[in-house]
């Protein structure tokens, strides 16, 4: 009895001293890179679709506290199209909140997005509403990524 005692206590002690990410609480497993396939904005009731499959690439990186994105396209004639931002974010369950620190455009710095993430297998799918008064977007996004294995 004694020993079963003293084996409960070990175990208990060893399980309160698992590392946990603060940032996951008890969420999804959403740490990697990210390839983006489609993104989706709805915007005035207008609906439009951009194919990420071909020439323009957009990853995101996330690790248990950040996340940062890079949008480019591969074609060596075009060099507009390249994008960049990052800051932290906080993920409940299926409820994911960006803090974006840094981007290109400084009326998008310091704002928060939320979002409802799902991921089936390998696809993250994430829902939520970009709006920056400043800069005049207020839109539904719905992105869809695959994992970068």
């Amino acid at each position: 009895m004694r020993l079963n005692i003293v084996m409960l206590l070990a175990v208990l002690s060893l399980s309160s001293c698992a590392s946990k990410d603060d940032s996951r609480k008890e969420g999804l497993d959403i740490q990697g890179t990210w390839q983006l396939f489609s993104a989706t904005t709805i915007e005035n009731g207008k609906s439009e679709t951009t194919d990420y499959s071909g020439d323009l690439k957009m990853i995101k990186i996330i690790n248990g506290t950040h996340f940062a994105f890079l949008k480019n396209s591969i074609n060596p004639k075009d060099t507009s199209s390249f994008d960049a931002g990052g800051g932290s974010f906080v993920l409940d369950k299926d409820d994911y909140t960006e803090h974006l620190d840094y981007y290109k455009n400084k009326d998008w710095e310091g704002k928060t997005f939320k979002f409802k993430l799902s991921i089936n297998k390998d696809t993250l799918i994430q829902k939520g509403i970009e709006k920056v008064e400043k800069a005049g977007v207020d839109r539904v996004i719905i992105e869809k990524y695959i994992k970068v294995k």
